[in-house]
């Protein structure tokens, strides 16, 4: 049976890639998705272009793990020397937009799933999600879907790791900086100019450091990645604006970041969203032991996925390698969404 759902899950994933999916556009990946489930007489269910679905002899009075990956891409970059909608296999190698993040992941997830589906006497329920607008962080992913699937225990998220153990992820806060003064003719001067006083808060940015150092993830980190100030080269700026970067461990909340930052800086500072907060699992949870025993690896992730929305433990854990996500010409080797399945499948069957 394996075999049967890997050679499918690779043939699914080449439909994958021949449809265009940008975040937001997801309708023709949605509708192969549903095509899987109902091939494999599978109930599913859909909200805008998220898929879900919950294992046949599923137990309310059991507790729930889910299964994530997504099915939306970023658009290709100006790189690419190939078409990114043109699926090939190239020795060994299957290329086209998406298919290392996330597509073969959710692939091998769905073969997962479709491989438990019908057991019965299961410890655990399952329950399936392929999510939309997880490349742009969007409304409509898996953070609206969180209220329609029943509560969940604790998570995968199929993001490629070349199926080690990333049993912590660090959030992401964007903030919106304002650092004021008072305008007036260059030449004449003043004390109070904008930038200066910018410059002031963005040398602390620069050089702040938290002293909560989380064990898997490190330091926080911050950085000022735009700056916008002026009219003309002889009015001195009564406004200066720029954007900083946050990347918080799980050693704090966005909230307590974001508390630290304010109490710190003159600038006016406006986060554009404090819900995607850091992520993790701990060591010993059952199914970070049974990913060990296979003698797979743990380590912390920087790069940020769905795991950030969800408030119940999770663990980033897929085929594919990180590096290889939104670059030109991207692939995944077909062997490592054959090893995926497998990995997925004998982890699980550790623990249920």
């Amino acid at each position: 049976m394996i075999n049967k759902l890997t050679i499918e899950a690779i043939e699914l994933l080449k439909k994958l890639i021949a449809s265009q999916s940008f975040s937001g556009e997801e309708n023709e990946t949605a509708l192969l998705i549903m095509q899987w489930f109902s091939h494999h007489n599978i109930q599913f269910e859909s909200d805008k272009h998220n898929v879900w679905a919950k294992n046949k002899h599923f137990d309310p009075s059991k507790k729930t793990i889910l299964l994530n990956s997504h099915h939306d891409t970023v658009k290709p970059n100006r790189g690419y020397t190939r078409n990114p909608l043109s699926p090939a296999i190239e020795n060994g190698k299957l290329y086209g937009l998406g298919s290392n993040d996330a597509g073969g992941c959710l692939v091998s997830l769905l073969a997962t799933f479709t491989y438990f589906y019908s057991r019965d006497n299961l410890k655990y329920n399952f329950v399936i999600v392929a999510s939309a607008e997880e490349e742009n962080s969007g409304p409509n992913g898996l953070n609206s879907m969180l209220k329609t699937i029943p509560e969940i225990d604790f998570a995968i998220v199929g993001e490629p790791t070349l199926m080690n153990l990333a049993i912590a992820e660090k959030g992401l806060m964007v903030m919106n900086c304002e650092a004021s003064g008072t305008s007036g003719h260059a030449a004449h001067g003043t004390a109070d100019n904008a930038i200066y006083n910018a410059i002031e808060d963005i040398y602390w940015f620069q050089t702040f450091e938290f002293p909560k150092i989380s064990e898997t993830l490190g330091k926080v980190k911050m950085t000022v990645t735009q700056i916008e100030a002026g009219s003309q080269h002889n009015v001195i700026p009564a406004s200066c604006n720029y954007v900083v970067d946050v990347r918080v461990t799980d050693a704090y909340t966005n909230q307590e970041v974001f508390d630290i930052i304010s109490a710190n800086v003159k600038s006016e500072v406006c986060p554009r969203s404090l819900r995607l907060n850091s992520s993790s699992i701990p060591k010993e949870h059952p199914i970070v032991r049974a990913g060990i025993k296979l003698g797979r690896t743990t380590y912390g992730s920087p790069t940020l996925s769905d795991q950030a929305v969800l408030s119940c433990p999770s663990l980033k854990l897929g085929p594919g390698e990180s590096l290889r996500s939104h670059t030109a010409d991207e692939f995944i080797y077909v062997h490592e969404i054959e090893e995926g399945i497998d990995l997925y499948i004998k982890i699980l069957e550790e623990i249920i």
